[in-house]
C-alpha cells in the first residue's frame, strides 16, 4: 500500500465510524458495506503501524502490569518466588533482569506467556 496521508487516515477513521453500525457478525462477507469496512480498516491499520508503532513491553513492564492485574504486591510476589522484595523492586524498576529460573517462576505465578517474557 502506498504512503497514506494524515487526511486520508482521518477520513478512513470517520468512515469506519459510519460503517460500524451497518455491519455485524451476521453481515455477509461480500456485502458492500462489509467489503468497504475491511478496506478502510486496512488503510487505518497501515497508517497506524507506520506512525503509531506499539513497542514490545519490557520485562519490568510485564511484571508491573501483571502485578496490577492480579492485585498483588511486590512483597507477595517475592514471598511466592522466594526472593527478597528488593529483588522484585529491581526487576520492576528495570535495574536487574531475572535469571531464567526466576523468569520461569514469574511466568507461572503471573500468567505471563514465556514467549512474551522472552520478547517474541
Amino acid at each position: 500500500m502506498k504512503n497514506i496521508t494524515k487526511e486520508q487516515y482521518e477520513f478512513a477513521q470517520a468512515r469506519i465510524e459510519e460503517l460500524l453500525p451497518l455491519v455485524d457478525d451476521n453481515t455477509p462477507a461480500n456485502d458492500r458495506n462489509a467489503v468497504e469496512l475491511t478496506m478502510v480498516s486496512d488503510v487505518v491499520i497501515e497508517y497506524e503501524k507506520e506512525h503509531y508503532p506499539i513497542s514490545k513491553p519490557s520485562i519490568s513492564q510485564l511484571i508491573q502490569t501483571s502485578l496490577d492485574e492480579k492485585n498483588m504486591s511486590q512483597k507477595q510476589l517475592a514471598t511466592e518466588i522466594g526472593v527478597s522484595p528488593s529483588r522484585i523492586s529491581d526487576y520492576v524498576s528495570g535495574r536487574a533482569e531475572p535469571t531464567l529460573k526466576i523468569a520461569r517462576m514469574l511466568c507461572s505465578i503471573l500468567n505471563i506467556p514465556p514467549s512474551v517474557m522472552l520478547g517474541f
